[in-house]
C-alpha cells in the first residue's frame, strides 16, 4: 500500500513539474493552449503517463503532441533533478479523452431529454383505450344491506 501512495506522490510531483515548465521554459510555438490534467505512474515507478488537454481544432491538438514530444528529454531530465528519486520514470504524453467523453454524454443526456419532452407531450392529449380504471371492483352496498348482511352473519352463528 506504501508503494501505491509513494506513486501517487510522485504523479503530483510530476504533475506540478511539467506544467510549470511547458508554462515557463518550453517556447515551442507548436504548443497550444494546454492544460495537464493528470499523471499516473506505474507501481514500479519506471513508468508515467501524462494526460493533457489541448485548446483548439484537430492541427493544434497534433502540433502540441508534435511539441511534447520533441521536449520529452528536457522534461524528464527536470522531473528527475526536482524529485531525485533514483531512478527517473520515462514520461508518455497521451490526450485525455474526458472532455470529448463529458461531451458525448452532454448530447446523450439531450436527446433523451428532448425525447421524455416528445413523450409527454404524447401523453398529455392521450386518452385510455377502455375504462379509466380498468379494475374490477366489488359492488358498493347501502348502509341498509351492509346492516342486513352484518345481524344475518352474527345470527348463523
Amino acid at each position: 500500500m506504501s508503494d501505491n501512495s509513494r506513486a501517487i506522490r510522485l504523479g503530483e510531483a510530476i504533475k506540478e513539474i511539467v506544467a510549470v515548465m511547458l508554462d515557463q521554459r518550453i517556447k515551442d510555438p507548436r504548443l497550444g493552449f494546454l492544460t495537464v490534467t493528470d499523471v499516473r505512474v506505474t507501481g514500479d515507478l519506471q513508468h508515467a503517463t501524462v494526460f493533457y488537454t489541448v485548446l483548439g481544432d484537430e492541427a493544434a491538438t497534433a502540433d502540441t503532441a508534435a511539441a511534447l514530444e520533441s521536449a520529452k528529454g528536457l522534461l524528464r531530465s527536470e522531473v528527475g533533478r526536482r524529485t531525485g528519486v533514483k531512478f527517473t520514470p520515462t514520461l508518455t504524453f497521451q490526450l485525455d479523452s474526458t472532455p470529448q467523453t463529458a461531451a458525448d454524454i452532454a448530447g446523450a443526456l439531450r436527446a433523451a431529454q428532448e425525447r421524455d419532452a416528445e413523450v409527454a407531450a404524447l401523453a398529455a392529449g392521450a386518452t385510455y383505450a377502455g375504462d379509466a380504471d380498468p379494475y374490477k371492483k366489488a359492488p358498493v352496498l347501502a348502509d341498509d344491506e351492509a346492516d342486513r348482511s352484518d345481524t344475518d352473519a352474527g345470527a348463523s352463528r
